[in-house]
């Protein structure tokens, strides 16, 4: 039988699914949908938070966009002479 609301592309998914797709720890999803930089969660049930598929596809597609015309800035190399413990001579 068919599903209109599979049809329309009205799929949510779940945490676990969602790690699937975002390879991010919690933390970092929770702070970047703070931020707005990320697809907003929202509750089905007082314990079941779910996230629109469409919107978290839709945010992989930019970022792959992103990544591929180098606006994303990669995080610096740390300096390992700064290190507290085992810090590098050289």
């Amino acid at each position: 039988m068919s599903d209109p609301t599979y049809a329309l592309g009205k799929r949510t998914i779940r945490r676990h699914q969602l790690r699937e797709l975002v390879p991010l720890a919690d933390t970092t999803i929770y702070d970047m949908e703070q931020r707005g930089e990320f697809p907003q969660r929202f509750y089905l049930t007082a314990r079941c938070v779910v996230w629109d598929l469409a919107e978290v596809e839709a945010w992989l597609e930019e970022r792959r966009q992103a990544s591929r015309e180098k606006a994303i800035r990669r995080a610096p190399s740390p300096d390992v002479k700064l290190r507290k413990f085992r810090p590098v001579k050289r």
